[in-house]
């Protein structure tokens, strides 16, 4: 009977866990399956030092690769007078960006793109901002050399470019922001 009253209990565990799994807050980790990338919101503190760091202005066109809840864009927009563009593959988050931008007041600076940021035209971007693994980076980094213009600037919360040493490099607490201008 005690064997029994065991798998119950781990069965109530099991039911409880993944119920909770469903209720998780908006600001914490997801998962896009099949995708190399997973959505972990940039702490507030580290957005503001990333777009202090590439000196953000009312002439940019920051694009946020893996834009998420859209925290990047909007601040872009809202306090530092940049246009901004998110991408992100999560139609869940890329509505959740939306939503955001309008409750913020920036919709009409900033816009959410649905879509693969390895296939992003970065073009119009004078700032790319990413919070990605070094793997995504570097998958990158062909696209942000050949699209963005001379003297674009690349900020990474956490992660490396390879061999592209950054120009800038700045600790906020425990996080660290790097920064690369395109030759």
């Amino acid at each position: 009977m005690s064997g029994l009253r065991s798998l119950g209990s781990l069965a109530l565990v099991g039911l409880f866990a993944s119920l909770s799994a469903s209720l998780v807050p908006s600001s914490a980790c997801r998962t896009v399956p099949g995708r190399d990338v997973r959505y972990e919101p940039t702490p507030m503190p580290v957005v503001r030092a990333m777009l202090e760091m590439a000196a953000v202005g009312p002439q940019d066109v920051v694009d946020d690769l893996g834009s998420g809840d859209g925290r990047i864009p909007i601040m872009a927009a809202k306090e530092f007078g940049a246009r901004a563009v998110g991408v992100e593959i999560d139609p869940v988050l890329n509505a959740r960006a939306q939503a955001n931008a309008r409750a913020a007041g920036v919709s009409d600076r900033v816009e959410f793109k649905l879509g693969d940021m390895y296939a992003a035209d970065l073009r119009p971007a004078t700032v790319v901002t990413l919070f990605l693994h070094p793997q995504p980076n570097m998958k990158l980094r062909p696209n942000l050399l050949a699209q963005l213009p001379a003297g674009g600037r690349v900020v990474s919360y956490m992660w490396h470019m390879g061999d592209w040493n950054p120009e800038a490099f700045r600790r906020i607490g425990r996080h660290k922001v790097s920064l690369w201008r395109v030759p």
